[in-house]
């Protein structure tokens, strides 16, 4: 009988055993990374769908860092802004104990200088290198420094210049606001205004006089309005003019015949002739006018230039009087970079301030978080606050109270938010909704992700405990595999013999 090679047999043995070895080499990198392969071929029919889960997951880890650094810089916005909403309570609180009280201003008006140093920190806060307020210029501080703003800086005026410019221009020569006083008749006596922006115009007037002929003014400034006396007025009558101011308020000026001489403030003594009428009504109109206009038209004229220096941005400097002379100019010019204090260097697109930064936060969703110091709701406490502090007001004065007063209502009205505009906190309101988007698509992510993370285990992960069971196995197959050659090779014709 033939006997088959015995080295054939040992050489398919030993293949075997080098396949059993790589078998469990395999395996114990797998029970030491707890993953199935280490290149993607090796999970078979399931690596495209392993490319796919692992990019998802990567793009959502991706969205959740976005959402981290937005949300801290959206955090620190809100954080400065519900500063600057208590800045512009406190200071209208303080303006209306000032007014109740009947005090002196120069408190309040130092707290208004630091309220404003803290306001522009807080328009420059930044996140890392990023400055929040300033629209799409993220590298560049939005807001002037607070001395910058109302004192100037080398050859550009600042807020206080500008008020006092404005002032001269409203007053006039004559320090009636821009009024002309008239005896055109011997019984008549007219008022004028001039063709220029500055002082008070004269847009109506009312009276009970008896004995006479009111002429309304006419036309565009300049208009005159005339009072022609035919006899004697009554005691109790009056006369009242109203008159618009520089800021767009107005104020009325009644006077009412009395017997009193000298007259009390707002009234006029009636004479003995038409003639002493008209002599008497316009000496008691120059006092009123000159009076009123360094009370309201003062404190309209520094809402004014206020309202001129911060209309301004870096694309549009604002607009000064064409001066000197001030107190004789007949309009207005632009200021230039060069000498007029910008306040606002920030980005200053026409596109909504809230679309100036955008971040995706999932595949198809982005959340627009933008802010610009000069939108509205905070332009509206930064320039009150600012205009607080910029008027002097000589507390010695005879009028520094009534001076104080006209200011403060003024500036009350305009924190109070009277004519229903933006406020700061509608802009917290925006910027919330940002919040509450990012945190539905972070609690969106990570329920994905773990699930996504669940399905990829189960691919791509090994279970310890049967790769435990299948290096067992392997190790009991390897070790009958051993043992069956070696009592092959020790078999011989002497065993048989036996």
């Amino acid at each position: 009988m033939s006997i088959s090679s015995v080295g054939a047999q040992s050489g398919a043995a030993i293949q075997q055993l080098v396949r059993m070895r790589a078998q469990l080499d395999d395996l114990q990198r797998q029970i030491s990374t707890g993953q199935k392969s280490n290149t993607y071929a090796g999970l078979g029919l399931d690596r495209g769908l392993t490319i796919g889960l692992r990019s998802q997951l990567s793009a959502m880890s991706a969205y959740g860092d976005t959402i981290s650094n937005v949300g801290t810089r959206i955090t620190l916005a809100q954080t400065a802004l519900s500063r600057v909403g208590e800045i512009g309570n406190s200071t209208r609180s303080g303006m209306l104990q000032t007014n109740a009280a009947n005090t002196s201003a120069s408190t309040l008006q130092a707290t208004a200088r630091a309220s404003l140093d803290e306001l522009v920190g807080l328009l420059n806060t930044q996140a890392g290198d990023r400055y929040l307020f300033s629209g799409k210029a993220t590298e560049q501080a939005p807001v002037a420094s607070m001395t910058t703003m109302l004192d100037g800086q080398g050859g550009q005026a600042g807020l206080k210049q500008l008020i006092s410019e404005r002032l001269q221009a409203d007053l006039g020569t004559a320090g009636m606001g821009r009024l002309t006083l008239n005896l055109p008749l011997s019984t008549a006596v007219s008022i004028q205004d001039d063709s220029s922006p500055f002082g008070f115009k004269i847009s109506s007037v009312d009276s009970t006089l008896s004995n006479a002929m009111i002429f309304p003014p006419s036309g565009t400034p300049p208009s005159t309005m005339m009072v022609d006396f035919s006899g004697i007025p009554q005691p109790g009558e009056t006369l009242t003019v109203r008159l618009t101011l520089p800021d767009g308020s107005s104020e009325n000026l009644t006077l009412t015949a009395s017997t009193n001489s000298p007259p009390k403030d707002g009234e006029f003594t009636i004479g003995a002739t038409a003639d002493d009428n008209a002599t008497n009504l316009k000496a008691a109109l120059t006092t009123s006018m000159t009076k009123l206009a360094n009370t309201s038209l003062t404190a309209a004229s520094a809402v004014q230039a206020s309202n001129e220096f911060f209309d301004a941005d870096v694309n549009n400097p604002p607009l000064r009087v064409d001066g000197p002379p001030f107190d004789s100019a007949t309009g207005m010019v632009s200021g230039t970079a060069a000498n007029t204090v910008i306040w606002y260097t920030g980005e200053a697109g026409s596109d909504p301030a809230r679309s100036t930064a955008t971040a995706r936060i999932d595949k198809s969703l982005s959340v627009d978080y933008g802010v610009r110091a000069s939108e509205n709701g905070i332009r509206n406490v930064i320039q009150n606050v600012a205009t607080l502090a910029a008027v002097t007001i000589n507390p010695a004065a005879s009028n520094a109270s009534d001076v104080s007063a006209a200011l403060n209502a003024r500036l009350v009205g305009s924190l109070s938010n009277s004519s229903g505009g933006q406020t700061v906190a509608d802009i917290q309101a925006e910027l919330a909704g940002a919040q509450v988007s990012m945190q539905n698509a972070q609690d969106r992510h990570d329920q994905a992700s773990a699930t996504l993370g669940d399905f990829l285990q189960q691919i791509a992960v090994v279970s310890n405990e049967e790769v435990g069971a299948h290096i067992c196995a392997l190790q009991t197959r390897m070790q009958a595999s051993m043992q069956t050659p070696a009592m092959m090779f020790q078999t011989s014709l002497v065993n048989y013999l036996k």
